[in-house]
C-alpha cells in the first residue's frame, strides 16, 4: 500500500491546506500530524494546524540561542508599508466581525477597503493614483493568500481567516508602534 504522507506533505510544502477545499486531504493531515511534525522538524519547519478555522501550514521554526539554525527553507517576504497597513486593518476588521457574531465570511468591497486605509495616508488630490496603488497592493495580498476575490465580482474580496494566524497580537502591537511614529511624522510635516 502506498504511503499517504507525501500526498499531504508535498501540498503543505507548497502552501496552505484548507479543510473546506479538500476534506479527504485534511483528514489525512490530522491522522498523520505526528509524522508530519517529525519530518518538518528535520527541515527546520513546524506544522501549524488551526482546526477551528480549518487550515494548516508549515512555518520556519524559531531556534533557541544555543541551537545552530538551519538555512531558511521558507523565505521571508518584505512588505511595503501600505501592504502592512492593509493587513493590520483587515485583521482588525476580522476581529470586529468575529465579535459581532453572525456570518463566518467577511466580504469587503474595494471602496470599503479604500476608506479604511485613506485616513492613514497623506491627503492626495489624485484619487485615481491612490486607487491604482490600492489595486496593486490588494493583488499582492491576494497572492499572499489573505484575500480572495469573489468570482464575477471584481471589487468584492473575502478576507481569508488564515490572516489570524499570521497577523497576531504581537505583530499588531509592533505595527501599531510603527504606525504611531508614522502619524507623528505626518503631523510634523503637515505643521511645518
Amino acid at each position: 500500500m502506498e504511503d499517504p504522507l507525501p500526498q499531504v506533505l508535498i501540498p503543505l510544502l507548497k502552501g496552505v491546506i484548507y479543510a473546506e477545499a479538500d476534506p479527504p486531504r485534511w483528514q489525512k493531515l490530522l491522522d498523520l500530524q505526528a509524522r508530519i511534525r517529525e519530518v518538518a522538524a528535520l527541515m527546520g519547519l513546524e506544522l501549524i494546524i488551526d482546526e477551528a478555522e480549518g487550515h494548516a501550514f508549515l512555518r520556519q521554526r524559531e531556534f533557541a540561542a544555543e541551537e545552530t539554525p538551519l538555512p531558511r527553507l521558507v523565505p521571508r517576504r518584505p512588505l511595503s508599508f501600505l501592504v502592512s497597513l492593509l493587513l493590520a486593518l483587515l485583521r482588525r476588521r476580522l476581529l470586529e466581525f468575529d465579535q459581532s457574531g453572525g456570518d463566518t465570511r467577511l466580504v469587503l468591497h474595494r471602496d470599503d477597503i479604500a476608506e479604511m486605509v485613506r485616513v492613514f495616508l497623506p491627503e492626495s488630490s489624485n484619487e485615481a493614483k491612490l486607487l491604482d496603488r490600492l489595486d496593486r497592493d490588494l493583488k499582492r495580498i491576494e497572492e499572499l493568500g489573505f484575500l480572495r476575490r469573489l468570482k464575477g465580482q471584481e471589487h468584492l474580496f473575502e478576507v481569508q481567516r488564515i490572516l489570524k494566524s499570521f497577523v497576531d497580537a504581537q505583530w499588531l502591537g509592533e505595527f501599531n508602534e510603527r504606525l504611531a511614529a508614522y502619524r507623528k511624522h505626518l503631523e510634523e510635516d503637515g505643521g511645518a
